[in-house]
């Protein structure tokens, strides 16, 4: 028994954020109905990875059931508002007002069917002078900020996965389940309205402290850290990278000590204070590089776990393919069994079942039949 099962949500999706929500709803036991145009949700076509099938598509629609249906058909239009008024939760990210204009706006669909919760997910937002920008990813980590304070001091970076629409899909999954707890306690339907901008807004909470306490934003500092140091990736002899964190003065005492083989380094101006070390950076970090240039990869993380100094790999995709802390999961899809990430958390140590990728309406007919159409 999954802690949703029971529920039926009704999704008007495509691309990433609403099926991410409405992807971890299925996996708690949810029933859900993905409604897809004739031609399917877009994001089926973003790229053949996955058995000849989407990554995307695949990672983000286990557990579903695909529905082909035309929101201006009339008879369309009449099977999904049959499927609504049985369901607990109606998810849309269609183009701001295009849900209301075919009938489906969310304000009127709760005043039919009060305990209904609805999730209204866009780009910007429907009340600012954006409403109406179309909003993909990238553009929303350029305009939120994120490209300006990611990636080397030579230009702006994107992050290299689809993390604005994450972080909306993120957000629009706490919010259902937060109105879910709040209908149990007055039996009243909640709307859910988040976007890509609110999502990653959330995410650049520091950056934006920062600037406006001080007028300076962080900088780009590749894999360092702008505000302490030494704090980021340096090379191994055998061709590594080694990313380092010391977090207080405790650790970098340990550090030199028993890493550099330095303990007089800490009494040294430049050395002595983590402000100091920020304004000297150049420096600490050049002698830190030079340390570790000598060293192999096995012999920088014996003595790096001998300082207590907290590291990691800066691993390419083979090498998080194979990494001892990744947990799998088999999706079964309409090309074969796929293996995922598992889902990022479990409950009393159990191991989460994932439900069946949907091929493009899959299950139109047998829903059609169960709602009388």
């Amino acid at each position: 028994m999954g802690a949703l099962d029971g529920l039926l949500v009704l999704s008007l999706e495509q691309a990433v954020a609403a099926p991410y929500c409405s992807s971890r709803l299925a996996d708690a036991g949810a029933r859900v109905i993905k409604v897809e145009r004739p031609e399917g949700d877009f994001a089926r076509g973003y790229d053949r990875a996955a058995k000849g099938q989407s990554s995307y598509f695949v990672w983000l629609n286990r557990g579903k059931q695909s529905l082909v249906a035309d929101i201006k058909d009339a008879g369309d239009a009449r099977l999904l508002h049959a499927i609504i008024a049985r369901a607990d939760v109606f998810i849309q990210n269609l183009a701001p007002g295009a849900a209301a204009r075919a009938g489906f706006g969310s304000a009127a669909l709760r005043a039919r069917h009060p305990r209904l919760i609805t999730v209204d997910i866009s780009g910007y937002g429907e009340a600012n002078a954006y409403a109406d920008m179309k909003a993909y990813d990238l553009l929303v980590q350029a305009e939120s900020g994120l490209a300006g304070i990611t990636g080397h001091p030579a230009g702006p970076g994107r992050v290299g996965v689809s993390v604005c629409d994450i972080a909306c899909g993120m957000a629009a999954h706490a919010g259902v389940l937060e109105a879910l707890i709040a209908r149990g306690r007055d039996g009243r339907g909640r709307n859910v309205a988040t976007s890509l901008f609110d999502g990653m807004a959330d995410f650049m909470a520091v950056p934006l402290l920062q600037y406006e306490g001080s007028g300076k934003a962080p900088q780009r500092v590749g894999l360092a850290h702008p505000s302490i140091c030494p704090y980021g990736a340096f090379a191994t002899h055998d061709g590594a990278l080694v990313l380092i964190s010391i977090q207080n003065e405790r650790e970098w005492a340990a550090f030199c000590a028993k890493f550099l083989h330095r303990p007089e380094l800490t009494l040294q101006p430049g050395f002595g204070s983590n402000n100091a070390r920020v304004a000297n950076r150049s420096t600490v970090d050049g002698l830190v590089a030079a340390h570790f240039a000598g060293l192999t990869r096995s012999e920088a993380a014996a003595g790096l776990k001998a300082a207590g100094t907290a590291y990691g790999f800066v691993n390419d995709m083979a090498d998080f393919a194979r990494h001892p802390a990744l947990r799998r999961a088999e999706v079964a899809t309409p090309a074969g069994t796929v293996s995922l990430p598992a889902p990022p958390f479990t409950v009393d140590d159990s191991a989460r079942q994932l439900g069946p990728v949907p091929a493009l309406g899959a299950d139109s007919a047998a829903l059609r039949a169960e709602f009388g159409f």
